[in-house]
């Protein structure tokens, strides 16, 4: 097992990574309460749920099961968990247990966020873009149909426990998902990181161990280090959300689970890779080794067809870095190196938004 720490002062808390966490005792040494209520689905729940309620005997547990899919991170669903809490008199010394994807995720911490205004919180991530992204760093929320992720809370958990084991149940496309994130790190402050999952692909997608915890490891190492330097995102934890504002637009002019998020976010970062190489900051061979990569983890890399540049101007127009009116996109200034930005021109962003990206595709193999 390997550890990580989210460094909060009197907030931090650990990232245990490793195989078969759940089967033993590390979600219980960080239960303080005698009540865990755990938020899963319907998909999850039959993998894991008894398992890891096995090792909970001690405790009063709550399950609370959830329809699965982007589509219901929404009020309703939130309601669900409200209604578990309370049918099961659960009190302020309750400690949420969120086991599954990053939709559970967020919507269990911001079920903990808002119980009796604050109860403890744990999660247990079991798609890999919920271990090296939504599992750490304390966003929580649902969507709204105008935004996503537009409703939440900044609320961080006690511990994040991620078992690389439950990866051998993620189908393939849900495994490509989370590889977008992966190479997220590289293309903003990790090059390096770009080699090594350049060399290490195949490893990734057939799921060979070593790999995957390397991944993982190397992935919340970099996410840790940028929220505890900016938790709340006031300015460099923003670097985080690259190709996020075009995908987050995608996700919500498809409707939500449409375009899963990671597929979203893919066809985002090659907007924003083009973006940065039309404003001069990047070279074309840099975008193209960017969208290579994304092509190799089996990820789309071409926006929906039927996706207007108005659409996209609609949709980013609602985005929490829109600032007195004004957009603010993630771009790279060199493969490794990001920032936050209002300096381009309109000409370049609707430019971008026109693009022909089936055209200007590398080949994977060039």
């Amino acid at each position: 097992m390997q550890t990580l720490q989210v460094d909060l002062g009197e907030r931090s808390y650990p990232i245990l990574i490793g195989e078969q966490l759940i089967d033993g005792d590390f979600l219980s040494r960080h239960i303080r309460g005698k009540q865990v209520a755990i938020v899963t689905n319907e998909t999850v729940a039959p993998l894991y749920l008894e398992r890891l309620t096995r090792h909970l005997q001690s405790f009063s547990v709550t399950p609370i099961v959830l329809p699965d899919g982007e589509a219901y991170k929404n009020w309703q669903t939130l309601q669900l968990i409200f209604d578990g809490l309370l049918a099961a008199r659960h009190d302020r010394r309750t400690t949420v247990v969120a086991l599954g994807g990053g939709v559970v995720g967020d919507m269990a911490g911001y079920a903990a966020a808002s119980y009796q205004r604050g109860v403890d919180f744990i999660q247990v991530p079991t798609t890999l873009l919920s271990q090296v992204d939504s599992s750490v760093g304390g966003k929580t929320g649902i969507n709204h149909p105008l935004g996503k992720n537009m409703i939440g809370a900044f609320y961080q958990p006690q511990a994040v426990l991620i078992d690389t084991a439950t990866l051998t149940t993620l189908p393939a496309r849900e495994l490509s998902a989370g590889l977008a994130e992966v190479i997220k790190y590289g293309l903003i402050c990790d090059e390096p990181f770009l080699g090594w999952l350049e060399a290490n692909m195949e490893r990734l997608l057939a799921l060979d161990p070593q790999a995957l915890t390397e991944a993982i490891h190397r992935s919340c190492a970099a996410k840790a280090a940028v929220v505890a330097a900016d938790e709340r995102e006031s300015g460099i934890r923003a670097t985080l959300n690259l190709g996020h504002t075009f995908g987050h637009a995608i996700e919500t002019h498809q409707g939500y689970g449409a375009w899963l998020h990671g597929e979203a976010v893919s066809a985002g970062t090659v907007m924003a890779l083009e973006m940065s190489q039309q404003l001069g900051w990047i070279q074309q061979a840099d975008r193209d080794r960017g969208v290579r990569l994304l092509q190799r983890a089996g990820l789309p890399v071409v926006p929906p067809a039927g996706m207007s540049a108005e659409d996209f101007l609609q949709h980013m127009a609602v985005d929490k870095k829109v600032i007195n009116g004004q957009l603010r996109l993630v771009l790279l200034k060199a493969l490794g190196e990001a920032v936050v930005t209002s300096d381009f021109s309109r000409d370049v962003l609707e430019s971008t938004l026109n693009a022909d990206y089936n055209a200007l595709t590398p080949s994977p193999n060039a």
